[in-house]
């Protein structure tokens, strides 16, 4: 019977072998090296998953393995890394080569400066600091508090790692580098948006301490917006006003609201001045929608840039949200994909967006400005169950009667056991409400981000 060995596991195992080796006919070269100086040449990443496996570096990232040459590390004592004292196996030292890796408990920027990216060796006779970057892990960004903000405004872009942000670059290659305010945790850092921005928009790079990151590419992607009620889309309207709850086009407003992040011309209220306060168990309280059928056409505007076979994880629904006053409680946005449900649904292409329920709690959910909202596509109820493709929504709309694309104020009940899908009995019971909520900028967006190599 043959026994043959998996290649995934080969790749490590013969890499592992050929550095004992190199340590083993090495570690005979002199019997003095004890007391010899010690003297570092070269840093190597050791990375079996990269293509290059055995890579020299000038940085290394918490958690990697490094492979030090140079001499006089046979009697080695101590490695101190950015002045934290790293454990090492002295079976894998040799007099010219050893390996080591950077403990997760390395300090990064709470380091004190006089040993931040630095390696120092010791032993009984000699010592030697070299200096070396070290940076956390890969940096991430999460979130921006508003992904199509005015120039001249300021944006929060939120993740992990983002320390020491140096260098912002926007969409169309237009680069910030003052102004920027990062936090010590690395969990966001802000910027004054710049003009110039590419209306194509896409991702944003940033350049911290820890190496660069990009953004998901949905910043000012102008080329997805489907309603801005300043010209690109179509606000349609239908009934009898003032009898319906249907926002017309004499409902919106265009005084300049909000703080930090601005209005764009014209947005829509969701309780317009019209209606002064809206009674609990009211279905389809307010209704907002494109032109719908004969005149939406996703499939020619968007897949220019978002290709139907996107998975639906990166696709997304993207508007602008203002909330003066606290909301909490009651009342929540009925998103729908085309016009054809009914009020108190939690199925079929629609979601339900409650941003005052966290967790199960009735959390009061208040912006100071304009604060964009991204919801996957595949979220909607339609599509979260089993993975999908931008095709089948493209598909879903075309074969619908009614193709508007809407938001619908509704003040029903909210039961966990409907949010959750779930046997919960916990529910809250509607209230009359009379918040201010407002939004703008409906727009589809890609999701993709952009892999940001480190040895580029």
């Amino acid at each position: 019977m043959k026994y043959i060995l998996n290649k995934k596991y080969w790749a490590p195992i013969a890499l592992l072998s050929t550095m004992v080796f190199s340590m083993l006919f090495t570690s005979c070269d002199n019997n003095d090296s004890e007391v010899s100086a010690i003297t570092i040449t070269k840093v190597f990443l050791e990375d079996v998953n990269s293509s290059v496996p055995d890579r020299e570096v000038s940085f290394a990232r918490l958690g990697q393995l490094l492979r030090i040459e140079g001499s006089g590390f046979a009697g080695l004592k101590k490695v101190y890394i950015n002045g934290y004292s790293t454990y090492f196996n002295v079976v894998f030292v040799s007099n010219n080569s050893m390996l080591v890796s950077v403990s997760a408990d390395t300090p990064i920027s709470d380091a004190d400066p006089s040993v931040r990216n630095t390696i120092r060796f010791v032993n009984d006779s000699n010592e030697v600091t070299f200096p070396f970057q070290i940076r956390s892990g890969k940096p991430s960004i999460v979130s921006m508090s508003n992904t199509m903000p005015n120039p001249g405004e300021t944006i929060i872009v939120s993740g992990t790692g983002l320390t020491e942000v140096s260098k912002v670059v926007f969409p169309g290659n237009v680069e910030v580098t003052t102004g920027i305010v990062s936090d010590e945790e690395g969990e966001a850092f802000t910027v004054v948006v710049p003009s110039g921005i590419s209306d194509l928009g896409g991702s944003i790079y940033a350049e911290t301490s820890n190496g660069g990151v990009y953004s998901p590419a949905y910043f000012n992607f102008k080329k997805g917006i489907i309603l801005d009620f300043d010209g690109l889309g179509q606000h349609s309207f239908w009934g009898t006003p003032p009898a319906t709850g249907m926002i017309l086009g004499t409902d919106l407003e265009s005084t300049s609201i909000g703080a930090g992040n601005l209005s764009h011309g014209k947005y829509v209220p969701h309780r317009p001045s019209r209606i002064t306060s809206i009674a609990p168990a009211t279905g389809r309280a307010t209704e907002v929608w494109t032109g719908g059928t004969g005149v939406d056409n996703w499939r020619a505007q968007l897949t220019p840039y978002i290709p139907a076979t996107t998975p639906l994880d990166k696709v997304a629904f993207q508007f602008d949200i203002y909330v003066p006053d606290a909301w909490k409680d009651s009342g929540y946005l009925k998103i729908c994909t085309i016009n054809n449900f009914n009020a108190g649904t939690w199925s079929g292409g629609v979601y339900n967006y409650i941003p005052w329920l966290v967790d199960g709690k009735s959390v009061p959910f208040q912006t100071t400005g304009w604060t964009t909202i991204t919801i996957p596509l595949n979220k909607f109820y339609q599509w979260s169950k089993e993975a999908a493709t931008f095709e089948t929504v493209l598909t879903y709309r075309e074969t619908a009667t009614y193709q508007n694309f809407g938001i619908w104020f509704e003040n029903a009940d909210v039961k966990m056991k409907d949010v959750l899908g779930n046997t919960s009995e916990v529910e809250f019971p509607s209230k009359a409400t009379s918040v201010k909520v407002y939004t703008d900028n409906w727009r589809i967006v890609p999701l993709d981000t952009p892999v940001y190599n480190d040895f580029n």
